[in-house]
């Protein structure tokens, strides 16, 4: 009798996460890619920052992710902004065995193209976060010049 060991990988849950850093964005967009490449359940943080670590939404998902799942988000951006945390974020997802996929830049970690392209996306994230740190530093010193009040409203 012959019998033949079969071994299958198992095949998680495709989970989403969003985030929008402004209160008045909405999800909507990265909701509807999400759906649309199956995810299962979507966590969020709305009117939060990238460049912030600790998201009480990103806290829980990463929490919940099991080996075999799959975490989607509809931009790399969308993740975070600082180029450690992410790297930190994939090599944590690496090590429990949970895939992570990019929809809109096609990265997908079970690939070794899609590793090395998440490393150089991430490297992108952080400097346009700080592109955007800076544009605002000089809107608001070009404001300041101008003789707007910037800032907290004075106190009288």
């Amino acid at each position: 009798m012959n019998v033949t060991k079969q071994t299958t990988k198992r095949h998680g849950k495709k989970i989403g996460y969003i985030r929008v850093s402004d209160r008045d964005q909405s999800e909507a967009l990265q909701i509807d890619a999400l759906k649309s490449a199956g995810c299962e359940v979507i966590y969020g943080d709305h009117g939060v920052s990238g460049k912030i670590t600790k998201r009480a939404g990103l806290d829980e998902l990463l929490a919940t992710l099991q080996a075999g799942d799959t975490l989607m988000v509809w931009k790399l951006d969308r993740l975070g902004r600082s180029t450690l945390h992410l790297l930190t974020l994939l090599d944590n997802l690496q090590k429990r065995g949970i895939d992570f996929h990019a929809i809109t830049q096609g990265i997908d970690t079970r690939t070794a193209l899609g590793r090395m392209v998440f490393g150089q996306l991430a490297v992108f994230a952080e400097f346009e976060r700080e592109q955007i740190s800076e544009r605002t530093k000089a809107g608001m010193a070009a404001a300041k010049a101008r003789g707007v009040h910037v800032g907290r409203p004075r106190k009288y």
